[in-house]
């Protein structure tokens, strides 16, 4: 079938674009002020101009088996060095080793990928207290002490996906997978509150939703504050582990005591 002029002119402008977005040197001799595109934008109109066309081609830089990945690790080394606030699209794609426009395969903008972490982040954090409470079983004070210290743990050794998924402002409840994963760990400890809980005298027991709110903040608040591998942890004269123990005893015995 004969092209026609505007079919003709189309496709010539389409190998333009793909071809600067895949040659850094010839943009820069080329592109000049109200002529063509920088070299990233050039990336993004080949995106959009191939994907008009059913297909989207590798771009400029991508020479990764796995990109997502590659991305998801980039943008935990930024939130470690940076903080959650710090983290860009394009420097993730920077430290990913790919051009500005290819994030955009596989994540709609930075707070996809953000969401991307941190329900990872969730997920390592829920298997980790809930193997943390099959340790204590079957003692139901042991195990809820070992969870509380589960949950130090993970936010001193991790650090980036903890920021991500406390501290970034990710909205939990617009992504139902990252919702999951967040419930499933509440669940975890949640789980272990309700064990403590059947010991407990039936006039001094609370409900199970209201008691684990109190246990997370506890736990959550300490690590905050006193627990974080970073400059922002305030010196104190016990270690996190004891001051966390010491206030669920408290807790506790709050509990008992209002009752008698």
């Amino acid at each position: 079938m004969k092209q026609s002029e505007a079919e003709r002119n189309q496709a010539g402008r389409g190998a333009a674009i793909r071809f600067l977005a895949s040659n850094s040197l010839a943009t820069n001799f080329l592109a000049g002020p109200g002529t063509l595109p920088g070299a990233s934008n050039c990336a993004i109109l080949a995106a959009q101009y191939d994907s008009n066309l059913g297909s989207i081609a590798l771009r400029r830089g991508y020479h990764h088996g796995n990109l997502r990945e590659a991305l998801i690790e980039a943008a935990l080394s930024l939130i470690a060095e940076k903080g959650s606030g710090g983290l860009t699209f394009a420097d993730a794609a920077r430290a990913a080793g790919v051009s500005p426009a290819a994030p955009y395969r596989h994540f709609r903008d930075r707070e996809a990928l953000l969401a991307e972490v941190a329900q990872r982040g969730f997920q390592l954090f829920g298997e980790t207290l809930a193997k943390a409470a099959a340790h204590g079983s079957p003692e139901p004070l042991k195990a809820l002490d070992r969870v509380g210290k589960a949950y130090l743990r993970f936010a001193r050794e991790e650090p980036a996906y903890y920021a991500a998924m406390f501290e970034s402002g990710v909205a939990i409840g617009s992504n139902p997978e990252l919702r999951a994963a967040a419930e499933a760990a509440f669940a975890a400890v949640r789980s272990a509150v309700e064990a403590v809980i059947a010991t407990l005298p039936a006039a001094s027991r609370p409900p199970a939703l209201m008691m684990t709110l109190h246990i997370w903040s506890q736990a959550h608040g300490i690590a905050s504050l006193f627990g974080r591998a970073d400059g922002a942890r305030r010196p104190i004269p016990m270690s996190p582990e004891e001051l966390l123990e010491a206030a669920v005893l408290i807790y506790l015995r709050g509990l008992v005591t209002a009752q008698s």
